[in-house]
């Protein structure tokens, strides 16, 4: 039989690994330690004003002047859970879209003229990276819900080519933002997500909202697909920009 010196140190060498790298963490249930949450699909863009300079700059729209393409995403979070109730993650998610057509009036952009009729290409860019803490308040059988707050850093950029003019407005800034997730479960397999960064000030407002159905594969893997809309902008005399996208996701969730 082995003595309790070499049950210790046996515990010891299990538990140690477990903590670090592996699923459980204790006094949490089944909670892994790390998440990869990997998001795609489809982004649809709802409407798109612009206005650069924001003062003097023609108004117009880039989904409804012109014809912007659905775009494909791909958005990337991993998740480190510090404790049972306490959770820091970080997220890349790049966002492309183009536009195109004529002219519908003359554009005054950042400095550029465009005609009337001018055959036009838009871009538009937003990449976002998210830091996020989040605290769990209720952890049930049913319910679970978390508030938190998000350190966004945006690197946006908007521009306008054709009939051999080319102007391109870049901006990145720091926005802060306000986290919230609540999940209802109704089985061991299947919930509904409801995850949240948003806040509303003088300079602008911005909004990621996602509502989506998790199905359980197995204890490692769960399938997530929904609707996500990012919403927001800002109105200053160095930009005019309010965009609403929508996003028809799915995605895998990954526990490690």
């Amino acid at each position: 039989m082995r003595s309790p010196r070499w049950n210790k140190l046996l515990g010891a060498f299990v538990a140690v690994p477990a903590l670090m790298f592996g699923s459980v963490l204790p006094g949490s249930g089944a909670e892994s330690r790390w998440r990869l949450d990997i998001e795609t699909g489809g982004a649809f863009s709802g409407y798109n004003d612009v206005g650069i300079p924001g003062d003097t700059g023609t108004r117009f729209s880039l989904s409804d002047d012109f014809q912007t393409k659905v775009g494909v995403f791909v958005r990337v979070r991993l998740t480190w859970r510090i404790a049972a109730r306490h959770s820091l993650s970080v997220l890349y998610a790049p966002l492309k879209l183009k536009a195109s057509g004529p002219a519908p009036f003359p554009i005054s952009f950042f400095g550029a003229e465009f005609p009337a009729g001018a055959a036009v290409r838009g871009t538009y860019i937003f990449n976002s990276y998210r830091l996020s803490y989040r605290y769990e308040l209720v952890n049930t059988e049913k319910w679970r819900f978390g508030f938190g707050f998000t350190a966004k850093i945006r690197d946006a950029a908007i521009g306008l080519e054709g009939g051999g003019l080319s102007a391109k407005k870049t901006n990145v800034g720091f926005v802060p933002l306000l986290n919230a997730r609540v999940e209802r479960m109704f089985s061991p397999k299947f919930s509904l997500l409801l995850d949240v960064d948003a806040l509303a000030a003088p300079q602008g407002r911005a909004e990621d909202v996602l509502l989506a159905v998790l199905y359980r594969i197995s204890p490692s893997l769960t399938l997530k697909a929904g609707y996500r809309f990012v919403e927001g902008g800002a109105d200053n005399d160095e930009v005019y920009n309010f965009t609403l996208i929508h996003y028809a996701s799915i995605g895998l969730l990954i526990d490690f």
